[in-house]
């Protein structure tokens, strides 16, 4: 569950939602606070998407119209954070009351310096180390030119403030293109495939038929639709852990995700091994990129009869993995 500053800040009575649509920016499920009926939440990331849908809230991957108030949910990076910030300033206008909650350790102190000069009126309260803050749009609204971020795409590509890797290609996913396996064919999985860079890649090869990106973060499967076409690819918002095509592949391209806090929180990785195991081919192959100190190796023995790293470079290593074991496939971390 979420720190409940939001709530206790309402108890408090430190501010009142005002009349009209209150607009919630990637708030974290089960935040409380947020009147159902008059609550659009915006939520880009699958998995909170399906939880606030299951939830009874109207929930968007993106904003829509106009509102009387703003909740903003600060996430780790920080020019999404100051996106976010401008999104909800605009969509509320003069008068609107904007409501900024979030860690410390994922830097809501660095928002607030953003934020003091376009809300005059911000205060504050902390607690459970993390703040919210209060503060409502001046008439006329002030520039927003320091919140929206310069382009720091790789040439030739367009990439998502929300997503990983924003700025540059992944070095890990650039080792991994340069490590697949010999021969790969036919019907490949993408998971976890971000702005496109290892589909597109895999896609360069004539024996490829087609390629599914799979990616749980709205955006960055948008940033991979604008960066791919070809009409073998195909484009899935979905969350890996549920995922179910209905279908295997033969051959599976993985660059986990293992952290969703500033912690690395490997079962998040190994998750994302038993999701391919359950989806790959018996006569398949999976071509894992992982930070070199993740400890995968006892989840790929479990899933997988045959394992082997093929290199280690850069702080990385590259495993081929066949022959999945679906018992292990279907055990939780």
């Amino acid at each position: 569950m979420p720190v409940q500053r939001l709530s206790l800040a309402l108890d408090r009575a430190y501010f009142d939602w005002p009349e009209g649509r209150i607009l919630a920016l990637r708030p974290p499920v089960g935040t409380d606070g947020l009147p159902p009926d008059r609550t659009q939440v915006v939520h880009g990331f699958r998995p909170e998407f399906t939880a606030w849908d299951r939830a009874g809230y109207e929930v968007q991957p993106n904003a829509e119209g106009a509102f009387a108030a703003a909740y903003l949910w600060v996430p780790r990076a920080k020019d999404h954070a100051k996106a976010l910030l401008a999104e909800a300033i605009t969509r509320t206008g003069p008068g609107g009351l904007i409501v900024i909650d979030g860690q410390k350790t994922d830097g809501i102190d660095s928002l607030i310096k953003a934020a003091k000069p376009l809300l005059p009126d911000l205060d504050s309260d902390a607690k459970a180390h993390g703040k919210i803050l209060w503060g409502h749009v001046p008439d006329p609204v002030s520039a927003l030119d320091g919140l929206l971020p310069s382009p720091t795409a790789p040439e030739g590509w367009e990439t998502a403030l929300s997503g990983f890797s924003a700025g540059a290609v992944d070095a890990g996913s650039a080792l991994l293109t340069d490590h697949l396996p010999a021969g790969i064919r036919g019907d490949l999985l993408d998971l976890g495939a971000g702005w496109g860079y290892l589909a597109k890649t895999a896609l360069q090869r004539p024996e490829v038929t087609g390629v599914d990106l799979v990616e749980a973060e709205y955006d960055a499967l948008e940033a991979a639709r604008r960066n791919i076409d070809d009409p073998r690819a195909r484009f899935l918002w979905e969350d890996a852990a549920v995922f179910a095509p209905g279908k295997r592949y033969d051959a599976i391209l993985c660059n986990p995700p293992f952290h969703t806090s500033r912690k690395a929180d490997p079962a998040l990785g190994q998750m994302f091994l038993r999701t391919a195991a359950r989806l790959l081919k018996p006569g398949g192959v999976l071509a894992l990129v992982a930070n070199r100190h993740l400890p995968y190796e006892h989840t790929l023995a479990e899933c997988f009869a045959e394992a082997e790293t093929v290199t280690e470079a850069q702080g990385y290593k590259i495993v081929h993995a066949r022959k999945p074991r679906q018992s292990g496939a279907a055990r939780r971390s």
